[in-house]
């Protein structure tokens, strides 16, 4: 993982968490061969663990297959929630919780 070829070191995403794909926006340019080019997925692997979907892949540049970032995305069931969790150099860190009942008790106002 090379943190020249970001532009900051780990944004933040907030609640946006990708399974697939690169943000090319923090991508300034391969730190190996000085291209700024597509960004290839390699090595991609899907793991479960104790009902846990682990999925990772590392982002490598189109040209000289320098390895950018390696790239961790987690998906689970917990109680009533789908909890999804993304860590990566070049996409940033997020987390996101989303009810699988109809009406999201957390969004519901209480009744007092």
């Amino acid at each position: 993982m090379d943190w020249a070829c970001c532009i900051t070191k780990q944004c933040y995403f907030g609640h946006t968490c990708l399974e697939n794909g690169s943000f090319l926006l923090n991508y300034v340019g391969c730190a190996k061969c000085n291209q700024r080019d597509f960004v290839l997925i390699n090595n991609k692997m899907i793991e479960e663990e104790d009902g846990e979907e682990i999925i990772t892949y590392d982002h490598v540049c189109k040209n000289c297959h320098h390895v950018i970032a390696r790239h961790e995305y987690t998906f689970s069931v917990v109680d009533d929630y789908q909890e999804y969790t993304m860590l990566c150099l070049l996409c940033g860190k997020a987390e996101d919780s989303i009810s699988i009942l109809p009406d999201d008790p957390r969004q519901m106002a209480p009744l007092f």
